[in-house]
């Protein structure tokens, strides 16, 4: 059983192609598209969800993060065949938010 917010995700991805991502802000903007800021923790909540039973991958510098570990933006999209299932042997990504050479 999905929520509401899990059920926008989910429509808002099914509109992309393959590969492309959303950001949370617009899935919290279709919620409540005038206080949609106060969204953002529960998009987050919903989307940890998602990704935990393998729906969908959150992403950090366009890469799939461990959706219990993951800090700062990120972005959505739907798994695609390669994408890890777990997040043991990848390297600490989350602690990463310098620039990239």
């Amino acid at each position: 059983m999905t929520s509401p917010i899990q059920d926008i995700i989910l429509s808002q991805l099914a509109g992309l192609p393959e590969g492309k991502s959303i950001d949370p802000m617009s899935v919290a903007k279709a919620v409540e598209p005038e206080r949609w800021q106060r969204l953002l923790g529960h998009v987050r909540t919903n989307a940890i969800e998602l990704a935990k039973a393998g729906t969908i991958v959150i992403l950090r510098h366009n890469k799939p993060v461990d959706p219990d570990k993951f800090r700062g933006v990120y972005r959505l999209r739907t798994r695609l065949p390669g994408d890890p299932t777990t997040f043991e042997s990848v390297a600490d990504d989350v602690e990463d938010d310098g620039d990239e050479d």
